[in-house]
């Protein structure tokens, strides 16, 4: 079992080191964490922030394993490895703008809430 936590610890460190997409999430990640620290999220908000920042990584490494693996199967240029590979890309988009949508509400209401405007 702890086997599998290394092999799975080793995908993370992976994942950050050597996609760019990836390293681009954490950056965004990292922003949102700190924006909420300094707005004062609240508990509720911590919980779908976390929830929708690990969705975004997930997405991610499944994109990732996808392409990679694509690239074993057909090294060559080959329409359906193509639609799988844009298939796998748009379920990452999909969470990312699920992810930026959640917290443009979250964030929207914290900083409403700011400037005493009632929300």
């Amino acid at each position: 079992m702890l086997r599998s936590f290394k092999y799975a610890t080793d995908g993370v460190f992976a994942l950050f080191r050597y996609e760019n997409n990836a390293r681009f999430h954490l950056l965004a990640a990292l922003a949102v964490i700190a924006g909420g620290i300094f707005i004062g999220l609240s508990y509720i908000d911590w919980i779908v922030i976390i929830i929708v920042i690990g969705g975004v990584w997930a997405a991610e490494a499944f994109n990732t394993a996808i392409e990679k693996l694509c690239d074993v199967v057909s090294p060559g240029i080959h329409p359906q490895i193509k639609a799988v590979k844009d298939l796998a890309a748009a379920g990452v988009l999909v969470m990312a703008c699920a992810a930026a949508l959640t917290g443009t509400v979250i964030f929207g209401k914290a900083i409403l809430k700011l400037f005493s405007f009632t929300f």
